[in-house]
């Protein structure tokens, strides 16, 4: 299936659903805003670049250099993109020098995280000079996928996810759905290679995704919540949610669903080109609309927040949508919302900052590239 199929595949989804589409937009005002938003945030970023390494952030953690060249390389002027070619040439050399024997890109740790961003914003670029780098860090990632398979044993809950390698053994939601978007268009953008046969197990893939689910009709783990709240949303890995838990059925412990993972949920059941009528596509969808919110990360609050708001812009723009129904029924405009709250949110000086530390939101780095992400994929669709 060609990207265009498989886009109009998950445009159909959300008419089955209930979504309404995307259809011609005339807010040019709002468009001019969110415009002006990313001109200062794109020029605070590069002011914050590294002058001699070219690096953004923490040297050792090379996925933020990319964020911040993928935020850069997606302001909506051709000239302003150019007015930072400086900028970007220093930061993917940076991101070279992070190239690893194994093919990985990563310094210090979390070597799939950060392979897969890395990945992202190598093709981003276009250069054909990268192809090279991203077939190995394709391989890489491929190889990273868990098979803890023995003779005679029972399939691994983990198997077919992908984890943070080193010692993080085990697979999670988040960084398998980070490997499979790099995946998805690498494959989408590169020429196979004669003889090269080498792919994601996509299916064992879906399958370690289905298993993060609380839809107790195809997933059968004894944590599963059958509580209203919680059907269809994920949780971070098996067995694991970041939002806790609650007393399941016969005092049992089940795990509550949250924001951030569901989102990444349905992102993954996408790039896999999921059928559309498949149950568990279905269910996250319903999930998130009744939990749909832009002040919160569902089930968090402010923790994780910007991370949110990126998976959200990625799957609902990705998706075509145009306006959701919460839970009583109303339609949401989610890019104006969305595109609003980080207006609203942005430093005089052109930056972003999560109060709530958790989980590196209170580095201004990646937390501005996760807001120039999102509204950037707002302008685009609108």
């Amino acid at each position: 299936m060609n990207t265009i199929k498989g886009f109009f595949r998950v445009s159909l989804f959300f008419f089955a659903c209930g979504f309404t589409p995307l259809l011609a937009d005339q807010s040019t005002s709002i468009k001019l805003e969110i415009e002006r938003a990313i001109g200062k945030g794109v020029k605070w970023l590069n002011q914050e670049q590294n002058g001699s390494s070219g690096h953004w952030g923490e040297a050792d953690y090379p996925a933020l250099t990319a964020l911040a060249l993928r935020a850069t390389m997606g302001h909506p002027d051709e000239l302003v993109v150019a007015q930072y070619s400086a900028n970007q040439m220093k930061g993917f050399s940076f991101l070279l020098s992070k190239v690893q024997s194994d093919g990985g890109i990563y310094g210090k740790g979390l070597a799939c995280y950060n392979t897969s961003i890395c990945m992202m914003a190598l093709l981003q670029s276009k250069n054909p000079e990268y192809e090279k780098i991203i077939q190995t860090a394709r391989r890489f990632l491929i190889n990273q996928q868990s098979d803890f398979d023995q003779k005679g044993v029972e399939d691994n809950t983990f198997d077919g996810g992908v984890g943070y390698g080193s010692r993080w053994a085990h697979s999670d939601l988040s960084n398998t759905h980070l490997a499979m978007e790099a995946l998805f268009y690498a494959k989408k953008s590169l020429q196979p290679k004669e003889g090269e046969n080498l792919d994601l197990d996509w299916d064992a893939a879906i399958s370690f995704v289905s298993k993060c689910q609380n839809l107790s009709a195809t997933n059968k783990e004894k944590w599963v919540s059958e509580h209203a709240e919680d059907k269809g949303g994920f949780v971070y890995f098996p067995g694991s949610s970041m939002a806790g838990e609650r007393e399941g059925e016969n005092g049992s412990v089940a795990l509550r669903s949250y924001g951030s993972m569901s989102y990444a949920g349905l992102l993954s059941f996408i790039y896999a080109e999921m059928d559309t009528s498949d149950p568990r596509l279905q269910a996250v969808r319903k999930w998130l609309e009744e939990n749909y919110d832009i002040t919160e990360n569902p089930g968090m609050g402010q923790q994780g927040l910007y991370y949110y708001y990126h998976t959200m812009a990625k799957a609902l723009s990705l998706s075509g949508v145009e306006t959701v129904l919460d839970k009583e029924g109303k339609k949401k405009d989610w890019r104006k919302e969305l595109a609003l709250e980080l207006l609203n949110k942005q430093n005089p000086a052109g930056y972003w900052l999560n109060e709530n530390g958790r989980w590196w939101e209170r580095d201004p780095i990646l937390v501005s590239s996760y807001a120039l992400l999102a509204l950037e994929r707002v302008y685009y669709s609108l």
